[in-house]
């Protein structure tokens, strides 16, 4: 089932998504929580039940416990990632699956053209077969 196999890619690559932002981010492990939280409270990315600690995100960006990494986190983390000057990339297959899942996850949009659109010029290459397949993805799980 491609849709199963490509979400094992997305879950698989989200603790690199949350090592870039640690390792990007500036300040302290859990200030950097803290902004992921409170970016994901306000940007409507997601709703978390508390604001996890500098060491939980450690953790998470680690990637022995993958499965234990809410959305609302990648989501927040692909975010803030896509806006910053570095212009950081994914750098594996299951990262750029992420991104890919997370950036569309963000959105409403109507089209892959649309949401290739959105994309930062410099994410166009890195993201482009992982877009595609998140766009698939995210079409076979919708309700006709």
């Amino acid at each position: 089932m491609p849709q199963s196999s490509f979400y094992s890619k997305v879950r698989k690559g989200l603790p690199a998504v949350i090592a870039q932002w640690l390792a990007l981010g500036q300040g302290d492990r859990d200030r950097l929580a803290l902004i992921l939280a409170e970016t994901a409270r306000v940007a409507k990315l997601g709703e978390p039940e508390a604001t996890p600690s500098g060491a939980t995100l450690e953790a998470w960006g680690a990637g022995d416990r993958h499965a234990d990494i809410p959305l609302w986190a990648g989501r927040t983390a692909v975010f803030l990632l896509t806006q910053m000057p570095a212009r950081p990339v994914p750098q594996s297959d299951e990262e750029a699956c992420a991104w890919a899942y997370c950036w569309l996850r963000n959105r409403q949009v109507e089209s892959y053209e649309a949401a290739v659109d959105a994309l930062p010029a410099h994410l166009h290459s890195p993201l482009e077969t992982a877009l595609k397949a998140a766009w698939v993805d995210q079409q076979g799980l919708r309700l006709v």
